[in-house]
């Protein structure tokens, strides 16, 4: 029996947080920088590309969404792959491929070029998306996770403040040679992480899944405060891997596609749910398209000037990475569902007064100043509010809900919806926006964040606290009396 000074130190040290554990969270979640800068940068790059190569609306569609719809490929298959060759060379994997498209972009001479550079890195980018979060929940110590796996949404919104800030500085630059700048730039962050990859360890949980109990003991000593802390995380895996009757040395994710889609348990349809849920409203929030196409809406609002277009994207950019940064903080004091719960909300509002400031403005011929400052404030707390919930709880949610066996091929499928829906929208938001107007896009993206505040009330239970090891129980049946408030309350540190 341990004293109560003893217990109150062992709960202290678990309560830190460890400098190594976050290294390799800050190394892993360096790969969503990719996906980031793509997005903030293309958003400027595209206003070149269209004047350099004359290319229509359609293809303006064609080419944003070309990543984001073959990340999808990259997505499906990051979960077997990471399965299989291991989280660490997942992320090389990752790094590697987008790599190759950054350069295929910046060096393509004609559209179908281009195209087809978005197609590599867009795969690329799906498998960054997928490993960066399960490799960091599954490294993380249960009393930091949410703040550590919310970092893969504050490099993704450092990434693309970084490309607003590009776009900035090389405007002024020939349209044939700035745009093929801002996007062979990619190809830096993609050769930072392949290179910060050498000081990563592998994920003690995938090195048990492989049998490999002594490499998992040395990682989780590294990434524990006490080799107490490390040893009850090493049981607790262990045992969570030996109660599961096809878990061998040889185990490779086979199985896993079936056991998710073909007969799934009640708790793993539940994860599933919320999982695929999650990352649904993620992306039919609208929020890769309005940052994409954000020159576009403001210049239909009255800003024609590119360095003007480009300063009002820098200041949403700078407003994301704030509240990010708040959300990361305080994910782990107050939860999942109150963060997320605010930051829907808030968008929905957000996007209400975004639509009634674009309705004005179409139906208007002086463009008052007022209602476009309306606009742009409506936008900034649009990715506000997205930086506070959906934003980093999609990641961290889709990676720590499902059980070690389904984790990777899980979470994968998650993200390949959240790929799914992204590339849908980007592909056919001027589109619908053409036929219903900026502002009518607006009104029925509020809509949709009302129907997920619904979705995430009822179906979402609250994980803070929680170890990865436990997660099963919050979606097994429970008494119809039981609501989330009282399961948070039997939640306890570990």
């Amino acid at each position: 029996m341990e004293s109560p000074e003893i217990q109150s130190h062992h709960q202290a040290s678990v309560g830190r947080l460890n400098k190594y554990a976050l290294l390799c969270a800050l190394l892993a979640s360096m790969t969503s920088v990719l996906l980031g800068y793509d997005i903030g940068v293309m958003s400027g790059a595209v206003l070149f590309i269209r004047e350099n190569l004359k290319i229509t609306s359609i293809q303006v569609e064609i080419l944003v969404g070309t990543l984001n719809v073959c990340s999808l490929i990259g997505s499906l298959a990051s979960g077997k792959t990471s399965d299989y060759i291991g989280r660490r060379y997942t992320i090389v994997l990752a790094a590697t491929t987008f790599l190759i498209g950054a350069i295929a972009m910046g060096l393509a001479p004609s559209f179908p070029g281009l195209v087809a550079g978005r197609i590599v890195a867009g795969i690329g980018v799906g498998y960054s998306l997928m490993i960066s979060p399960v490799y960091t929940a599954e490294i993380s110590p249960t009393m930091k996770r949410g703040l550590l796996t919310s970092l893969p949404e504050f490099f993704i919104v450092m990434g693309i403040l970084i490309g607003y800030i590009t776009n900035y500085a090389l405007s002024g630059l020939p349209n044939n040679l700035n745009w093929r700048i801002m996007l062979g730039l990619a190809a830096v962050p993609a050769i930072a992480v392949g290179f910060g990859v050498i000081a990563m360890p592998e994920s003690p949980r995938w090195l048990v899944t492989q049998g490999k109990l002594e490499e998992a003991k040395r990682v989780l000593i590294k990434v524990s405060n006490t080799t107490q802390e490390a040893e009850s995380r090493l049981a607790e895996i262990t045992k969570a891997a030996n109660s599961d009757p096809t878990n061998s040395k040889n185990w490779h994710g086979q199985g896993v596609w079936k056991e998710l889609l073909w007969k799934p348990s009640k708790p793993v349809k539940r994860m599933l749910i919320a999982a695929i849920g999650i990352n649904f409203f993620m992306q039919a929030s609208g929020n890769d398209a309005v940052i994409y196409y954000c020159p576009e809406v403001f210049k239909s609002a009255g800003i024609h000037s590119k360095k003007q277009l480009f300063g009002v994207n820098v200041i949403m950019g700078m407003a994301k990475t704030s509240f990010v940064l708040v959300s990361a903080v305080y994910l782990d004091k107050f939860g999942r569902r109150p963060l997320l719960l605010l930051g829907t909300i808030g968008m929905a509002l957000s996007l209400a007064v975004l639509g009634l400031g674009s309705k004005f403005l179409e139906h208007s011929d002086s463009k008052p100043l007022w209602a476009i400052v309306v606009c742009i404030v409506a936008v900034c707390a649009f990715v506000s509010f997205f930086s506070i919930g959906l934003g980093p709880i999609t990641w961290v949610y889709s990676s720590e809900i499902f059980p070690l066996r389904l984790r990777a091929q899980g979470t994968a499928l998650a993200i390949s919806v959240n790929r799914l829906v992204s590339g849908v929208l980007s592909m056919t938001f001027l589109s619908i926006s053409e036929k219903i107007s900026f502002g009518g896009m607006f009104f029925v993206l509020a809509g949709i964040m009302v129907v997920g505040v619904v979705f995430f009330y009822l179906l979402l239970p609250e994980t803070k606290g929680k170890t990865l090891e436990e997660m099963v129980a919050l979606f097994e049946d429970k008494d119809k009396t039981v609501d989330t408030s009282q399961m948070e309350m039997r939640v306890r540190p570990t």
